[in-house]
């Protein structure tokens, strides 16, 4: 796999973006990019040619995540107002606002169902679970603290969780926290299972496999980008290259390559069977918060995408076959 480059769209934000996912086809229309920013809006781009499509408006601070429903038909936005906006995708109707106390909602993801929506709460360390029927808050999954002081940890400080992912069958939910630690749980039964080691600094982003379901990508401001078995509780591969923190990863629809954005600049393609970085970009002239590889499906549709997002305002689309 290459990536090429497709597009670029400078100042696509009025202030440095954060986040970025994309919105799946629906029957009507094609896949959608969605873009959140500390500017306070989330705006929504067509997928091949990023034209804005609209803004929405409705936070008052910046949005530090956002998340698309598998159905391709509601999308949230977390802003650091505390407050998780849900609404229709092709209207901007508000579905839900749902509400947190201050720092406890950082990222979000639909589960592959689209029945639970998590948050990875932040201060609160804990990951809380919406019901997408109702909009009740149905779990709080709470991180234990690990046996023994790390030589990172404060002693006495509670974990502050910065990320989440689900496997693709939506029975595991994996977190990652600022000491580093990563954090799994068997959803049905509300249960932790076990701690992943080998970072030892924030893990500002994590992605299970679509194809390899034990398999999770976590990236660390330690600059290393780490392949877990996460049931068997083993690190089966680690992977350096940035220069700096790695502030987001994706992998490939394939399950073939991953990507990964940092605050060195730079976007990275990595082979996943090689363990090896096979291409840097170097687009961005700041921390690259967000990558976001487009999923399958949608008529007409010959060739992958990805985009990423950074401090420097702007969006990149590459294409890959």
């Amino acid at each position: 796999m290459k990536l090429a480059g497709l597009k670029s769209v400078e100042n696509a934000h009025d202030e440095s973006v954060w986040a970025a996912t994309w919105v799946p086809a629906t029957e009507t229309r094609s896949a959608l990019l969605l873009t959140g920013s500390l500017d306070e809006t989330v705006r929504l781009w067509r997928s091949d040619e990023l034209v804005l499509e609209r803004t929405n408006t409705g936070h008052c601070l910046g949005v530090a995540s956002v998340a698309a429903h598998p159905s391709g038909l509601i999308a949230a936005s977390a802003s650091l107002d505390s407050f998780v906006r849900v609404f229709d995708v092709d209207t901007n109707a508000t579905i839900a606002t749902l509400e947190a106390p201050p720092s406890e909602v950082w990222q979000l993801r639909f589960n592959p169902q689209g029945s639970t929506l998590a948050v990875a709460g932040g201060g609160s360390a804990s990951i809380k679970l919406w019901d997408t029927a109702t909009w009740d808050l149905v779990a709080t999954l709470p991180i234990p603290r690990l046996e023994g002081p790390k030589p990172s940890d404060k002693s006495g400080s509670k974990k502050f969780v910065l990320s989440v992912a689900w496997s693709p069958d939506g029975k595991r939910l994996a977190c990652g926290s600022m000491d580093g630690t990563i954090s799994i749980f068997d959803v049905a039964r509300s249960k932790f299972l076990h701690h992943l080691e080998g970072h030892f600094m924030p893990v500002r982003s994590l992605v299970y496999s679509p194809i390899e379901p034990r398999l999770l990508f976590t990236g660390s401001d330690d600059m290393h980008v780490h392949m877990y078995d996460a049931d068997g509780k083993s690190l089966v591969g680690a992977m350096s290259g940035h220069e700096s923190w790695v502030l987001s990863v994706d992998v490939s629809p394939d399950g073939a390559a991953l990507a990964t954005g940092s605050s060195d600049r730079t976007v990275r393609l990595w082979d996943i069977s090689m363990r090896a970085a096979v291409q840097t970009i170097s687009n961005h002239t700041d921390q690259v918060w967000g990558v976001a590889f487009r999923p399958p499906g949608g008529s007409g549709v010959r060739t992958g995408r990805l985009a990423s997002v950074s401090d420097d305002k702007s969006i990149s689309l590459y294409d890959y076959s």
